[in-house]
């Protein structure tokens, strides 16, 4: 199959463009970073530079595909993040609609099923709904839980203050992930000849919040580390001094407050709470005390 995967290469789509590499597939990786070219083809993949801002771009890369994966980072502005998410989904919708595209997978999130309380995961809300208006593509909205990654976020606050936390307390349940779990649902779903749009949750462990200062402090040799519930105001103030933009960080304080009310997970429960990954916590923490 022709396939385009968008994430340059990333935490996701290195891994899922080397596995589908691997399966015999005729590979395109979207990348904005000049610099990745050399990268991408030493994968056995074809690079296309430009940005997903760039409908032109995005047309001109799609065509002639089987099926594509759509991603949206993270924060790609400093303010209006919620507003650059959703514009980048459009983009996509409008390249996916003038190729008639058949297949595609979309990376969402636990609480994409959520238009409140979920922080910068509303943006994802607002683009699954646009799929679901892209007529001649078949979706598959594969909602991933929590990175495993982003605890590599917390290594400063925890060398220089001995804690780890968030504003909701250690009794709070968190569905989790870890990239290469996402990365091999993805290349399932992308090969699947299916119709119409559905949800999939993909996630590797659910755990409480006292489990993340446990595993990973045991990992580092901090076996005593301990979990600190925050106010909302102290978690705003805390991402600030550490450098996040304002947008962001008051996306992630809401982030948490919805996981701390359970806004977050609801739509996961709801699903049943699926645990399809085979990466757990403890495995993790492998990775984490390396790079600690």
């Amino acid at each position: 199959m022709k396939i385009v995967i968008t994430g340059s290469l990333g935490n996701v789509a290195k891994p899922l463009t080397q596995q589908l590499v691997t399966e015999g597939h005729q590979i395109t990786v979207i990348s904005s970073n000049e610099a990745r070219k050399q990268d991408i083809e030493s994968l056995g993949a074809s690079p296309a530079i430009g940005s997903i801002t760039d409908v032109d771009f995005l047309t001109k890369t799609f065509a002639g595909a089987d099926a594509v994966f759509v991603m949206t980072p993270p924060a790609m502005t400093e303010t209006g993040i919620v507003e650059s998410t959703i514009n980048a989904g459009k983009n996509y919708a409008e390249a996916l609609e003038k190729t008639q595209i058949k297949r595609a997978v979309m990376l969402s999130s636990v609480g994409a099923g959520s238009s409140v309380e979920n922080g910068p995961i509303k943006g994802l809300h607002h683009i699954e709904n646009l799929y679901k208006n892209v007529v001649n593509t078949s979706f598959t909205f594969l909602r991933a839980g929590y990175f495993y990654t982003n605890f590599y976020n917390d290594i400063p606050l925890i060398q220089n203050a001995g804690i780890i936390g968030g504003n909701y307390s250690e009794n709070t349940n968190i569905p989790l992930v870890h990239p290469i779990d996402i990365a091999k649902a993805v290349a399932e779903e992308l090969v699947k000849n299916e119709s119409g749009k559905s949800v999939k949750y993909i996630v590797s462990d659910i755990r409480n919040a006292s489990d993340f200062a446990k595993i990973l402090g045991t990992a580092i040799k901090q076996p005593e580390l301990p979990w600190v519930e925050f106010s909302d105001e102290d978690a705003l103030q805390g991402m600030l001094q550490a450098g996040l933009p304002q947008d962001m960080a008051e996306l992630y304080v809401e982030m948490g407050r919805g996981m701390k009310t359970g806004a977050v997970q609801k739509d996961f429960i709801d699903h049943g709470s699926p645990v399809t990954g085979n990466i757990k916590l403890e495995d993790f923490a492998k990775e984490f005390s390396a790079a600690f």
